[in-house]
C-alpha cells in the first residue's frame, strides 16, 4: 500500500509553502485544484499535459511534502485536494492573497 507523506498542520512552514508555490507548474497545479468539489487526479490536475510522468509526480511530491495538497489513492489513481483549510488556520489568508496575486501568471 502507497503510504504519502502529510505533514501535520503545525508542521506546515511558510517557507515549504511558499517554496513549493515559487514554482510556476505547481502554481497553475494548485490553482487547478483550488475549489474543486472533487479531488482531482494528477493527471487532470496538470497544467502540462505533454510532461512526463516523473516530472509531474515530483510537483505533486513537492506540493505534497510542504503541506499544500492531500494525495489519497483510489485503484490506480492518486487524487489531491487543497489543504486550504489547513492552510487558513496555519497562515490566514496567505493563500487567497497569493492566488489573487498571480492571477496574471
Amino acid at each position: 500500500m502507497v503510504q504519502f507523506v502529510h505533514p501535520a498542520t503545525q508542521d506546515i512552514t511558510l517557507a515549504g509553502v511558499l517554496s513549493a508555490l515559487a514554482d510556476p507548474t505547481r502554481l497553475k497545479i494548485v490553482k487547478g485544484l483550488i475549489g474543486q468539489q472533487d479531488c482531482m487526479s494528477c493527471t487532470a490536475a496538470a497544467p502540462c499535459p505533454d510532461m512526463a510522468k516523473s516530472t509531474l509526480s515530483n510537483h505533486f511530491r513537492v506540493l505534497r511534502e510542504s503541506g499544500l495538497i492531500h494525495t489519497t489513492k483510489q485503484g490506480v489513481e492518486h487524487r489531491n485536494a487543497v489543504r486550504d483549510a489547513d492552510i487558513e488556520a496555519r497562515f490566514p489568508g496567505l493563500l487567497k492573497s497569493i492566488l489573487e496575486h498571480a492571477k496574471d501568471d
